[in-house]
């Protein structure tokens, strides 16, 4: 069995940017993609106990190592400054390469 090297884009975000990330994966053709609703506390205080829109998001994806920079770029680029973001990559071994 031969695993392939891929990349794990790891989001957390509020949730109120949940549909910016989306669009960004779309518009650099990444259609895959897991989101959970998350909760922790952080530089911003406890998230995720309150309102609906208090919540945060983990999206994950699993892409080629091409696609992250783009990626990466206009994510850091269009919705840091508005939203509370972190954002890691790791390394990842894969069996279907089809799927990415």
């Amino acid at each position: 069995m031969k695993l392939y090297n891929v990349k794990l884009l790891t989001i957390t975000c509020e949730i109120l940017a949940q549909k910016n990330i989306i669009e960004i994966l779309s518009k650099h053709e990444i259609t895959g993609y897991t989101t959970y609703e998350v909760d922790g506390n952080g530089a911003r205080g406890i998230r995720g106990q309150g309102l609906k829109t208090e919540k945060n998001v983990k999206v994950e994806v699993i892409l080629r190592e091409e696609k992250l920079p783009d990626v990466i770029e206009e994510i850091s680029r269009t919705l840091f400054a508005n939203f509370a973001i972190i954002l890691y990559v790791s390394d990842v071994g894969i069996l279907r390469t089809e799927k990415f």
